[in-house]
């Protein structure tokens, strides 16, 4: 569909008015990490690298740092595991409550981060007795890392046949020989887009992480929260902020182009099946 000029116009502008929105903020934190000043004071008084230095030498952010990787690849490792399960129950078999299972899956990741966050600090403290620790962390992520494995792998399920699978069993393999030969290779990539939103997911989350860390344990997200109110921290925390703006990119942008490749190359499988057919029709 072809646009007027003024239609076309209008449409630039309004992209470029939304990016401003949303990267503006963004791009005033990373001036800010090359401020010579120790104050938040616009314009900057100049600009320096000092302070990046100084925060990967500074033993609390990296501390909470490492802790953060850990959360999360842990959080994303049982969410891959209980999430592909979910996604396959659903989308391949047919029992009474199946789209209540889905909607009960989903609901977390609706659910406003501090609710999840009272819930699990009660259960683990009162009601289970747990004290809190890097292990409650990394449950209260899996909660909602769950779900976006869960829409990844379902929705690529759905789009799958099942006759490769049907076909697997009646030459004799046994479920786990079909999962791991023709259903896992075939969802490789919306398991891997699907654990790199999780990570990314659980690498930034603040409210939950609040509620469920114990004494002693800091990520990266509340290391900056806890040291944004202190004029001589707050350079690094700055820098710290670009560095998590940076290892927030990979895993989004990841997980975008393998959504995108993949969607080509069904595409273009989609197309050559169509041609096979058509040279085939043809006496």
């Amino acid at each position: 569909m072809r646009l007027s000029k003024g239609a076309n116009r209008a449409l630039k502008v309004a992209t470029g008015l939304t990016l401003a929105f949303i990267y503006i903020p963004l791009a005033v934190i990373v001036i800010y990490a090359f401020n010579t000043s120790q104050t938040l004071s616009w314009p900057p008084d100049g600009l320096t690298t000092e302070w990046f230095g100084k925060a990967i030498d500074n033993t609390g952010a990296r501390d909470a740092f490492l802790l953060s990787l850990e959360a999360g690849a842990l959080a994303t490792g049982i969410a891959l595991i209980l999430g592909t399960l979910a996604s396959l129950a659903v989308a391949r078999y047919k029992f009474f409550g199946r789209e209540t299972i889905s909607f009960l899956v989903i609901l977390p990741i609706a659910l406003p981060g501090i609710v999840t966050g009272v819930a699990l600090n009660t259960s683990f403290t009162q009601i289970l007795g747990v004290e809190l620790s890097l292990f409650t962390i990394i449950v209260g992520h899996a909660t909602f890392c769950i779900v976006v494995v869960y829409n990844n792998v379902v929705a690529r399920m759905r789009r799958l046949s099942g006759s490769l699978e049907e076909a697997s069993a009646d030459l004799g393999a046994t479920p786990w020989t079909t999962f791991r030969r023709v259903t896992l290779p075939n969802l490789r990539t919306a398991l891997v887009a699907g654990g790199l939103l999780a990570f990314g997911l659980s690498f930034d989350e603040i409210i939950v992480t609040t509620f469920t860390a114990g004494t002693g344990e800091q990520t990266l997200p509340l290391w900056i929260l806890d040291n944004f109110s202190r004029p001589n921290q707050l350079p690094i925390v700055n820098v710290v902020a670009v560095i998590v703006i940076l290892i927030s990119i990979i895993p989004v942008y990841a997980a975008n182009r393998l959504t995108q490749d993949e969607g080509g190359a069904t595409a273009g499988r989609a197309r050559g099946r169509k041609l096979e057919a058509e040279a085939t029709a043809i006496p």
